[in-house]
């Protein structure tokens, strides 16, 4: 068996792991039991894509290091980041008793991980819960950092709270039931630490290839992309500087995302299209080495992922007066000075508009 590789988030007083290993989903138990010593109940938060494939599973490890398990199945989709299926879990959390040293345990991908951990968050002011993320997007993203969140009308992840896990726990073998779209959805991701952190991590990407080659190295894409995601989180938790390097390519993706009703493209495939327009911006404006766009762009479309998405000025303008990393009319967005180097740029709203 492959040995466990192990990450740490040493955010001070709130420090946990984060395990990578095939076949660790059936150490769900034993490893929620060592975080969780004086943890009777736990609410087991999943979807109806999920549940099938991996929920008996994991409830039957819980069962056996001696949790009291009670399984909540939410409709799988971007939808259910909503206030309603956030008042189910909060009743279903009271009706089964939990107490403060109870927890939630979120399986599934980042809706999943979003909607349970705010939920824990604010279930009796803040429970444990942990991370068990099954999609390459929630692996190299959502499941760590602590950020948890739902979606309002107006936009995405409006409402939220920071609330870091007690572990996160990874299973490559979760990735193997994924469509390629859902694949491809989480792969913009890693591509975006390759683009913000580590030029040779994206070099590396472009030897793989595609999907078969990203998976014969999982273990190392997956540590490698929650490593940089550790350092950054740890030098800035609550995202008011170092943090917004990881919103590259995302002012741009939400708005697409929010042009479509959330509908036509995913986050990953709307993220892919935001880092090719930034990277396009920055050659514009001189900050971006020539030649950057090119690699991004040939890159994205070697795992699936669109390049360009239609958008209108309106779209833009909404999705930007929505983002939090603006201030009153300026915003600071993420560019590139080469792969692997990011330069924020702070900008009149107004200015990028007229770029855009």
């Amino acid at each position: 068996m492959i040995p466990v590789k192990k990450l740490t988030v040493a955010l001070p007083g709130r420090e946990y792991e984060i395990l990578i290993q095939s076949g660790i989903l059936d150490q769900a138990g034993e490893r929620c039991r060592a975080v969780l010593p004086k943890t009777t109940r736990v609410l087991l938060v999943t979807d109806s894509n999920v549940a099938p494939l991996y929920g008996a599973r994991t409830q039957a490890s819980l069962a056996a290091a001696g949790f009291r398990v009670e399984t909540l199945v939410i409709p799988a989709g971007e939808p259910s980041k909503s206030v309603g299926q956030l008042e189910r879990i909060w009743n279903q959390a009271m009706a089964f008793g939990l107490t403060r040293t109870d927890a939630v345990v979120a399986l599934g991908g980042g809706v999943v991980g979003d909607l349970a951990g705010f939920a824990a968050a604010t279930i009796l002011r803040g429970i444990p819960f942990v991370q068990i993320p099954t999609t390459l997007l929630a692996q190299v993203d959502s499941s760590v950092g602590g950020k948890v969140a739902i979606d309002l009308e107006a936009g995405k992840n409006l409402v939220g709270a920071f609330w870091q896990p007690r572990l996160v726990l990874m299973d490559p073998d979760t990735l193997n039931t994924l469509p390629d779209r859902t694949f491809s959805d989480g792969m913009a991701e890693v591509i975006k630490y390759g683009c913000i952190w580590d030029g040779d991590f994206f070099r590396l990407l472009a030897e793989c290839g595609g999907r078969a080659g990203v998976m014969e190295r999982i273990e190392e894409v997956l540590s490698a992309c929650c490593a940089i995601k550790a350092k950054v989180v740890l030098e800035d938790e609550l995202d008011i500087g170092l943090r917004m390097i990881l919103n590259f390519g995302h002012t741009l993706g939400h708005a697409y995302e929010k042009a479509y009703h959330y509908e036509t493209y995913t986050h990953g495939q709307a993220v892919s299209a935001g880092m090719c327009l930034a990277a396009r911006l920055g050659e514009t404006l001189g900050v971006t080495e020539a030649g950057t766009e090119a690699q991004i762009r040939a890159l994205t479309a070697a795992y699936g992922l669109p390049t360009d998405i239609a958008c209108t000025l309106e779209d833009y303008q909404s999705a930007i007066g929505l983002d939090k990393k603006g201030s009153g009319d300026s915003i600071t967005v993420i560019l590139l000075e080469k792969l692997g180097r990011t330069k924020p740029t702070k900008m009149q709203k107004k200015e990028l508009l007229e770029l855009l």
